[in-house]
């Protein structure tokens, strides 16, 4: 992932940054309430990502949510599809936008999708087996209607986008249990004409909250009363600090969602927390310590596990890292 820059106001600021997870962890939310699991493009470590085979794995192995990844082909064909280059997932080339659904529904969205065998020998299983990329509208029909789908917008313009999503959103009648989210500001803009959305709060906005949680020891506008946040659990960041002859970088595992910046963000109540990229069993007991609401794995199966091995009422050490 690209790292992200924070301007630093001395070698204090930075200690601090070090040195945030080693606060003890809060108590987890809605009353030792374990995190939500959401399948992350479908659960893309269980299968071929954002198709229709990886939604019904996730669902079967227990995932709470559901989350894809949103482009829009040449025709204004809201499909599920992440990377810039089609060759990334299929065995295609080119872009997204660049095709028409028709012709997108050619290729295999399983192509480039790998699982190791008992001799430790990689294999492509859907070679032989091609998953076509689906459209929004067949995704939302094979989800059940009681569970929540996140939707990560990657396309610009986001106002066009937007418009489609918007239209197949209305067709399905899904409204009510979709949320939107992107790393891309101008995606707050262009779903505001449409009551009906919900959105995350803008990755600016938590990014600049959470810094100055951990550098300022400040909590500035917190969300408001029903909000849904996301940001990644551990991330690699560049912390950059200015001289007047120059700058000076260290590269930190920034753990930035510490029990500081979670009782800020719930300063106004019923606020969502999604810690997004826990993959490992340690990194789900210490979001569900610091009280997330919600997870985002790229395995459902492996995080059911470590969801199901933690007892209930849950135990957080007080000094947990």
């Amino acid at each position: 992932m690209l790292s992200r820059q924070f301007a630093a106001v001395s070698c204090f600021a930075w200690l601090v940054l070090l040195g945030a997870c080693r606060f003890a962890p809060v108590p987890a939310a809605s009353g030792n309430a374990l995190p939500m699991i959401v399948a992350h493009r479908g659960g893309a470590a269980d299968a071929p990502e954002n198709t229709l085979l990886a939604i019904e794995t996730a669902l079967a192995n227990h995932a709470d949510a559901i989350w894809l990844t949103v482009q829009l082909t040449r025709d204004d064909v809201p499909v599920l599809y992440r990377p810039a280059d089609l060759s990334a997932n299929t065995n295609g080339t080119g872009t997204v936008a660049s095709h028409e659904f028709a012709a997108l529904r050619s290729l295999n969205a399983g192509w480039n999708f790998t699982q190791t065998d008992a001799n430790g020998e990689k294999q492509y299983p859907y070679r032989a087996r091609p998953l076509p990329i689906p459209s929004l509208a067949e995704a939302l029909r094979a989800i059940p209607s009681s569970t929540t789908v996140i939707l990560d917008m990657k396309a610009l313009p986001a106002e066009t986008q937007a418009s489609a999503v918007a239209r197949v959103l209305s067709e399905e009648s899904a409204w009510p249990r979709v949320l939107i989210y992107s790393t891309d500001a101008a995606y707050q803009a262009a779903f505001a004409p449409y009551r009906e959305a919900r959105l995350f709060e803008s990755r600016d906005a938590t990014r600049e909250r959470l810094a100055q949680v951990a550098l300022e020891h400040e909590c500035r506008k917190p969300p408001p009363e029903g909000a849904w946040t996301a940001f990644e659990y551990r991330r690699k960041m560049d912390l950059v600090e200015t001289f007047t002859l120059g700058e000076a970088r260290s590269t930190v595992d920034a753990r930035l969602w510490t029990p500081p910046a979670v009782s800020c963000f719930k300063t106004n109540g019923n606020v969502r927390i999604l810690a997004i990229g826990v993959d490992q069993a340690e990194d789900y007991r210490a979001a569900a310590c610091l009280g997330m609401d919600a997870v985002l794995a790229d395995s459902p199966r492996r995080a059911y596990a470590s969801k199901t091995s933690l007892a209930e009422p849950l135990q957080c050490p007080a000094n947990a890292p």
